[in-house]
């Protein structure tokens, strides 16, 4: 005997998601049913409307239902899809890794603002992550990128995401403590991180999605400036003269990052706001530039 099929179309398992969604709270029901079924139907979430009438058959029906679970459970919409796109790329994500967000939009874009003037830039990502600033910098230029991760998780799916990407990165699983001695002195053109900034204290205070993310990726210490100070005393003397860095900050802490790099010697230091007008990134030069900026 042949096994029923399913009649359900595509538009009454998005409002069952729906359902399912609100029941929990989650704060964007709609958009999250619309997330997975996409996901499920493999289409983009703004062609759904366009497959309303589609049947969906018993598996799919069955992991969007799963899905949807997972994520009236808590857990991020990113780590229920396992893909997040960040600046027009897709990056594969789960638990392990730190989220893509659109703060770090800023800081990539003018990292590569400053950049692109330089020939063949050298250019080392710290606590890489899931690798989009090294894989958006390496897509974006004609440059040598290093993208270091410590975390072996993490580390997974920075080497999935660029070859998924195809993007020439040399991949370093290590501590920045650590490898920072594989770099010669005056070898870099530019150091670009998004380091762990919430303080420890602080961690468990963040709202429940955030939880699901790994506390290495978040925990920035006591003062939630360990990072920053430990990049620039370590990975100043790596850069060329003229060389810059380039950092994603958490919301209040320019002034102090400023006055860090201030105290290194770097000069024509910048803060970025994103949208909400939130200093988000930082960028400073150290010495003098030999090609300046077009």
């Amino acid at each position: 005997m042949m096994a029923p099929t399913s009649s359900t179309t595509a538009l009454a398992q998005l409002r069952k998601l729906e359902i399912i969604l609100a029941h929990a709270g989650t704060e964007n029901p709609a958009g999250d049913a619309r997330e997975i079924l996409a996901a499920v139907m493999s289409c983009q979430p703004n062609l759904l409307r366009l497959k309303y009438e589609t049947i969906l058959s018993s598996e799919q029906l069955d992991r969007s239902v799963s899905m949807a679970k997972r994520r009236a459970s808590g857990e991020p919409i990113q780590y229920v899809l396992g893909m997040w796109s960040f600046m027009g790329r897709d990056y594969k994500v789960g638990q392990g890794v730190l989220i893509p967000r659109d703060d770090t939009e800023v800081l990539v874009g003018e990292a590569l603002r400053m950049i692109r003037s330089v020939p063949r830039p050298r250019i080392v990502d710290l606590c890489s992550g899931s690798g989009i600033i090294a894989i958006t910098l390496a897509k974006e230029l004609d440059a040598t990128v290093y993208a270091v991760e410590k975390s072996g998780e993490a580390f997974a799916y920075l080497k999935e995401n660029i070859t998924l990407n195809q993007a020439d990165v040399k991949a370093i699983r290590a501590d920045i403590k650590d490898c920072v001695v594989d770099f010669g002195d005056c070898s870099l053109d530019m150091i670009v991180s998004n380091p762990p900034y919430i303080r420890s204290n602080d961690i468990a205070d963040l709202q429940n999605e955030v939880q699901y993310e790994p506390r290495l990726a978040l925990d920035g210490g006591e003062s939630g400036y360990d990072f920053y100070e430990l990049i620039i005393r370590l990975w100043t003397p790596k850069l060329k003269d003229g060389g810059t860095i380039a950092f994603e900050l958490g919301e209040g802490q320019f002034d102090y990052v400023a006055n860090l790099l201030k105290a290194a010697g770097y000069t024509n230091i910048i803060g970025y706001p994103d949208i909400q007008g939130i200093t988000r990134a930082v960028t400073a030069e150290y010495g003098e530039r030999l090609t300046k900026n077009g």
